[in-house]
């Protein structure tokens, strides 16, 4: 990655990461909720941050499995190589859920996350586009005449922008849908999840597949049919039930 392309890549990051922790404090204060000092409030936001750094690079290196066999014994490397946003919010959840259970935590903590995060990976793909042919986010070639030259005369699917259009999309629906979902706590969070699941896996195949597995898909694809597999039952089953159900949370 050339060091301008770097800059501006660490730049809409950081500024992703600030500005979704500062919208979720302040949505937190806003509704009177309690903070980290809270019981069991340390160990949710401790199990969201190491869950989702554990994600993130465990996601990026299943997306490349033939590098990680080449580089399993360079831990600097392994830290350091790529990430994903997929593998941030499965690891995430995972991470609340055990921390829940050993803190003995049962309220939803899930929905006030569901914006910041929106907001987050918006801004983070906007630095992905910038970042262009460095960031391994771009779209394969296309004839469309919004095709954008990332820099090597091939006009290809933006899908950085694609995914700013789809994190606004998902949010205005979600901001409308969220005062009738308010009395099943945990509903919003699936339905943000289940969404961008989904639409990671339909997105995806218009990315160039590093390392194809069983069906051409990739990594991050298997990752995200498998997870879904998993959670859209929970999703419909608790968006069916006008009462509160005692599911996977989030």
């Amino acid at each position: 990655m050339n060091v301008s392309a770097l800059i501006w890549h660490q730049v809409f990051e950081t500024m992703a990461l600030v500005l979704g922790a500062r919208y979720y404090a302040a949505l937190k204060a806003r509704a009177g909720e309690p903070g980290l000092l809270a019981p069991g409030g340390f160990a949710v936001a401790a199990g969201c941050l190491l869950g989702a750094a554990i994600g993130n690079k465990a996601a990026f290196w299943l997306q490349v499995p033939d590098l990680f066999l080449q580089h399993w014994r360079e831990p600097l490397t392994l830290l350091i190589g790529g990430q994903s946003v997929v593998g941030g919010l499965v690891g995430g959840l995972i991470g609340v859920e055990l921390a829940k259970k050993l803190a003995g935590v049962r309220r939803s903590t899930g929905d006030r996350f569901v914006f910041p995060l929106l907001l987050g990976i918006a801004i983070g793909r906007i630095g992905c586009f910038i970042a262009g042919l460095q960031d391994d986010t771009f779209g394969i070639a296309t004839t469309l005449p919004w095709g954008i030259d990332f820099g090597d005369s091939v006009r290809r699917h933006p899908t950085q922008l694609y995914e700013i259009v789809f994190c606004g999309v998902l949010a205005a629906a979600l901001y409308v849908a969220q005062s009738t979902l308010a009395d099943r706590p945990g509903l919003l969070f699936k339905l943000f999840l289940s969404s961008y699941l989904a639409w990671r896996l339909a997105i995806d195949s218009l990315k160039p597949v590093p390392f194809p597995f069983p069906s051409g898909l990739s990594g991050i694809q298997w990752l995200c049919l498998l997870t879904l597999l998993l959670y859209l039952p929970l999703t419909l089953r608790q968006f069916r039930s006008p009462a509160p159900v005692s599911a996977l949370a989030a």
